[in-house]
């Protein structure tokens, strides 16, 4: 019985190593090389409030600070209402904003408090009252920085950081990007490439937006470029495809959905928003947009 047994079993041992894993393929060993853009000035209006970062809808522009608004006319730049918390109130560090009919919606962080803790803010783009927030609470994925819409769901940015706002036990290479449902129950995510992470460090991505390609567009914290990330084809982590040379000092960045491939940006010294051509990003073979992920087995 014994003889019988090990007879069968040899096939089966000489059909495992026949079926043995291929080799990594070409495709799967070699990243691509990172594309060199440059960004086309377009135009600049002076605020007040760029701190932050910017938003802009079909005929206005939005300027964002810690805790205040500023809504502006694109036609002459001239000012037309502001929101205004007061500091070390409810809202106050306004991380980011995205308008979207008649709305804008906008990442709120305690930073530099910690534990880190998040919410989303909504206000009217017609009267910039406010009138809605959704509390994320004390969250592990770290300081909520930025949020788009991708498909139905949502599609956020966390930030780790390795001074102030940061925690001992996670530096910047702990900053995050996760997709979630309508109602905000996370479905999946990326890890940041490390060919990113390192330009943003000690800080973290403070701006991210969806752009009409399908592929993901962040800025880090001061830096005069945005990064553009493709998905892969499998693993954890997005794959850096491209940098984008922006006349922007970092911080939150936002498309101009009424122009094609229009992007805004801000910079923190002048206080100014600043308005982009962004050149088209050749997608690399064997990577997906974003937009093409499937989040269910």
């Amino acid at each position: 019985m014994k003889l019988i047994k090990a007879l069968v079993t040899l096939p089966a041992l000489l059909s495992f190593n026949l079926v043995a894993p291929q080799a990594q393929t070409e495709s799967e060993a070699v990243l691509p090389a990172v594309q060199q853009l440059q960004a086309v000035d377009l135009t600049v209006y002076q605020t007040g409030e760029a701190r932050q970062g910017a938003a802009a809808d079909r005929q206005h522009l939005y300027a964002i600070d810690n805790f205040t608004l500023a809504k502006y006319e694109k036609a002459g730049g001239s000012f037309v209402a502001k929101w205004e918390g007061i500091r070390g109130g409810a809202i106050s560090h306004l991380n980011s904003c995205f308008a979207e009919t008649t709305r804008l919606f906008c990442a709120n962080s305690n930073f530099p408090e910690l534990p880190m803790a998040s919410s989303v803010e909504v206000f009217a783009t017609d009267s910039l009252q406010h009138i809605h927030s959704l509390s994320l609470g004390i969250m592990d994925e770290g300081s909520l920085t930025w949020f788009d819409r991708l498909g139905e769901g949502w599609l956020a940015g966390f930030a780790h950081y390795d001074g102030q706002g940061g925690t001992e036990f996670k530096n910047h290479r702990f900053a995050t990007i996760y997709r979630y449902d309508q109602s905000w129950r996370r479905l999946g995510g990326w890890m940041i490439p490390d060919s990113v992470t390192r330009q943003m460090q000690p800080y973290a991505a403070s701006g991210g937006a969806l752009g009409a390609d399908g592929l993901l567009y962040l800025s880090g914290h001061d830096k005069s470029e945005v990064y553009v990330l493709a998905a892969p084809r499998m693993g954890p982590k997005l794959i850096h495809v491209a940098t984008i040379s922006v006349d922007i000092e970092g911080q939150a960045i936002s498309w101009d959905d009424s122009a094609e491939r229009v992007l805004i940006g801000i910079s923190r010294s002048s206080r100014e928003i600043r308005t982009f051509q962004i050149p088209p990003v050749v997608l690399p073979a064997g990577l997906f947009r974003l937009t093409e992920v499937n989040f269910t087995l």
